[in-house]
């Protein structure tokens, strides 16, 4: 495709480096066709730097911009030279679609589509009052200007002032990470790496879904039978005290019986014999009358 899709101001990401501190570049994409444009941003150093957004589209004769944000650094560079780079994919997409269409297959190249990709370098710019090593004829020299502000912040006693920790400013919060992109040495060329975008992300936050119902669903299933046994514990539970109270019951009847009978049983035993004071009358009266009958 002979005509140009996006034009991308500027042409390098340019960023005031200083220890500790992060700094950040804008980027402008200006769509000139009468088509709408998807776009893909990748990076070389996924973890220094964050893009935001990394993914986007630009409505015919419109403009986009998205913000690059390099991660606070400890050590400078050598020479201050920096190696990483960043590609710019764009293709053509259907007439109204949005963020939430895009879907990593749009740039895959294997399915014939016209893919365009630009480069951009970074480049690393010293503050104007850091102290930094300046090339002079390949010889790295201070600035003399900024040895006057490093003696003014040194107190008497030998001790450097140190100056506060720098604040992220709320701009720089939330930025979401470039995707990966592996750099060939040899011809300097960007192989980007398979990365996710936030089309992609949807459906897997769909199949979470699914399977939280899923699992709550299961989960209320399990509980009702578990309140469904428990019911007929208890049921149980309440026949068996009422079988217990009933012999119990049964016990005591039992026991009253049987001493009713013992009772019954003495009674009778008692009854059956003759008293002794009966006895001994008996007796007197019978030797009396047979005293009688025979003198």
């Amino acid at each position: 495709m002979a005509t140009e899709l996006l034009q991308i101001e500027p042409a390098e990401l340019r960023f005031v480096f200083e220890l500790k501190k992060q700094s950040s570049c804008l980027v402008q994409l200006a769509n000139t066709t009468d088509h709408f444009i998807a776009f893909k941003v990748k990076t070389t150093s996924p973890k220094k730097y964050c893009v935001r957004p990394n993914i986007g589209i630009v409505k015919p004769n419109d403009k986009c911009d998205f913000t690059v944000t390099m991660q606070a650094q400890r050590m400078a560079p050598p020479d201050m030279l920096c190696k990483d780079k960043f590609l710019i994919q764009s293709t053509v997409v259907p007439f109204g679609t949005t963020e939430d269409d895009i879907t990593s297959d749009m740039f895959s190249k294997d399915s014939g589509k016209y893919i365009e990709e630009k480069k951009l370098r970074v480049v690393l710019i010293s503050p104007p009052s850091s102290p930094v090593l300046l090339p002079v004829n390949g010889d790295m020299k201070h600035d003399p200007s900024n040895e006057i502000y490093v003696q003014k912040d040194r107190v008497p006693s030998g001790v450097e002032n140190i100056p506060p920790p720098c604040k992220v400013s709320d701009e720089v919060k939330g930025l979401e990470p470039a995707q990966d992109m592996k750099e060939d040495r040899e011809d300097e060329d960007i192989v980007p790496r398979q990365a996710e975008n936030v089309g992609d992300m949807k459906p897997a936050k769909d199949d979470m879904q699914l399977n939280l119902t899923n699992e709550s669903e299961e989960l209320k299933s399990k509980l009702s039978v578990m309140d469904s046994k428990l019911r007929v514990a208890e049921v149980t539970i309440t026949k068996l005290n009422e079988e217990r109270h009933r012999n119990t019951q049964e016990k005591d009847l039992l026991k009253k019986e049987l001493e009713v009978l013992k009772r019954q049983i003495n009674t009778k035993g008692s009854q059956a014999g003759f008293p002794f004071l009966f006895v001994c009358m008996v007796a007197l009266i019978s030797v009396a009358v047979g005293y009688y009958i025979h003198p």
